[in-house]
């Protein structure tokens, strides 16, 4: 079974940087499509980067230039570097992983407030 754990959450002022990190176990880390979404306060989830088997990388258009996605093999962990931070990013944010199903992390809270 699948579990991904995600880290590295917290309050943050606009124009900070936070790192967050989801780590992957139980399955083949290699084969999996590794994701992270977010979910605003009120709306919808929404997908916010995604990395392939391949690293092919796609990004939502409102964090090109400020969100970087990355997934480190040797310790079957993705992060998420955000840079420039704003208050329209305050959301929890997912990690997910799409290997032979789809799995979800618990979420992690990142708010961004001065």
């Amino acid at each position: 079974q699948v579990q991904l754990v995600e880290s590295g959450g917290g309050l943050v002022q606009p124009g900070g940087s936070l790192r967050l990190s989801c780590a992957f176990s139980g399955g083949d880390f290699s084969r999996a499509v590794m994701s992270w979404y977010r979910q605003p306060p009120g709306k919808e989830r929404e997908l916010v980067a995604a990395i392939g088997i391949n690293g092919n990388l796609n990004y939502r258009d409102s964090v090109k230039g400020r969100f970087t996605i990355s997934r480190d093999k040797a310790k079957a962990t993705i992060h998420l570097q955000m840079n420039s931070l704003e208050a329209e990013d305050t959301a929890v944010y997912y990690c997910r992983a799409t290997y032979r199903n789809i799995y979800w992390g618990q979420g992690t809270q990142v708010t961004v407030s001065s």
